[in-house]
């Protein structure tokens, strides 16, 4: 057993080397805080922190896979955000409206980089810097130059910082986090039952049943004991929730439609996806339309 964990190690040491350093991370953060690091509260607010950074990672994630790159991503969701507030705010525009106002704005400059990249042969590097700079100009001028608008809609606010309700009113502890973070973990172990089986069925090398047993117990205690941290505090926020389903959509997309296989075959080599009959440039369209959504 710990020779094949020796193995495994070995064999995919930079896959497995960024969750390494993240825990060593993790323990020198919480022992120079005496623990604060790791109590409930700052956990909650770094996940509030991180979550508008963990959507734009996912659509990030495609448009790397295409062997391209988007600079305009951080201008470009504040200048959306600066014309959802002005359009709340001055134009009393409710929140509904205003955020496929801002969804549909994003699909668009997304489009227009796809289109000036895949049609036009514009190098992305060239073509999202300049997005950056048009973007950071707008956030300006939208702004004042005061680099913030204070919004007063309770109902915009409780996405950005409220948390999900407790249909169990405990006051101890948050138990619908609780049942969120259980069935998480029993999709987690279905869906790693069924593709080992699926590997055995079409004879692919496999872990041992030990260590698939040990890394079942160490990605589910790690998961019931983040959620178990979340729950102690006020629970899941509304951020964390959108960051979960925008994953969940973007992970079945990517491994189980044809679109997904289209883009990973584009980005593992052009010329050939080409010549089973992928269109590079739709492929290259839709990804940077799906990073302005």
């Amino acid at each position: 057993m710990f020779g094949e964990l020796k193995t495994l190690l070995k064999k995919h040491i930079r896959e497995y080397g960024m969750y390494i350093a993240l825990v060593i991370i993790m323990l020198i953060f919480s022992f120079l805080t005496d623990g604060l690091f790791l109590s409930a509260r700052n956990i909650s607010n770094l996940f509030n922190q991180m979550g508008y950074i963990a959507v734009l990672a996912v659509g990030m994630t495609l448009v790397i896979v295409i062997r391209h790159i988007d600079l305009s991503v951080g201008f470009g969701s504040g200048f959306l955000g600066a014309i959802a507030a002005i359009l709340m705010m001055q134009h009393n525009m409710p929140v509904l409206p205003t955020i496929l106002i801002v969804f549909a704005l994003g699909i668009i400059f997304g489009l227009i980089n796809g289109f000036f990249i895949s049609f036009i042969g514009l190098p992305s590097f060239v073509m999202t810097l300049a997005g950056m700079l048009i973007f950071r100009g707008g956030l300006l001028v939208a702004t004042q130059k005061t680099g913030t608008i204070i919004i007063s809609n309770d109902t915009f606010n409780e996405i950005g910082n409220g948390y999900i309700p407790d249909f169990f009113h405990n006051e101890n502890i948050h138990v619908t986090t609780l049942l969120i973070g259980i069935i998480i973990i029993l999709f987690y172990i279905y869906f790693e039952i069924k593709r080992r089986n699926n590997k055995i069925k079409y004879n692919f090398e496999v872990l041992s049943i030990p260590i698939f047993i040990l890394k079942i117990l160490l990605i589910s205690s790690i998961v019931g004991y983040l959620f178990w941290i979340l729950a102690s505090y006020n629970g899941l926020s509304w951020t964390f929730v959108i960051v979960l389903i925008v994953t969940f959509i973007y992970h079945i997309m990517t491994t189980k439609t044809a679109l997904g296989r289209h883009i990973y075959a584009v980005g593992g080599n052009p010329e050939a996806a080409k010549l089973s009959g992928i269109s590079l440039n739709k492929i290259t369209l839709f990804v940077f339309g799906s990073m302005g959504y």
